[in-house]
């Protein structure tokens, strides 16, 4: 399965290698395409996506609903569209520099949210 021409662009394919390269790294990891997006699962369901939205990239992520609030506070985070109510914020992955390892921590917590269900 291949993700949109648009991930294959210089930035968000540099992301995506290094998106690819700690997802790896967690159990059970796959990654297919979902509405045009790479999309990463555990168990058939899905933790994170890297998508383009409003011409920016991004990295949705599930989240403690009870967090919300707080992720939202920083203003590198948007409520995911569409799934935002269930838990899911967004990390702007180019307005700023990106966090590598704040970036795994996150992917991590995602990981193990959908997969201890």
């Amino acid at each position: 399965m291949k993700a949109a021409a648009i991930y294959s662009g210089p930035r968000a394919a540099g992301l995506l290698v290094k998106l690819r390269k700690i997802l790896a790294a967690l159990p059970e990891t796959t990654e297919t395409v979902s509405f045009g997006h790479p999309t990463f699962q555990v168990g058939g369901k899905t933790f994170s996506v890297f998508e383009l939205y409003k011409n920016e990239l991004g990295l949705a992520l599930k989240i403690e609903k009870e967090l919300v609030e707080v992720f939202l506070k920083d203003p590198r985070f948007y409520l995911t569209p569409y799934i935002g109510k269930h838990g899911w914020v967004t990390l702007r992955m180019e307005s700023t520099k990106v966090n590598w390892k704040e970036v795994r921590d996150l992917l991590k917590g995602s990981h193990r949210l959908i997969r201890a269900r």
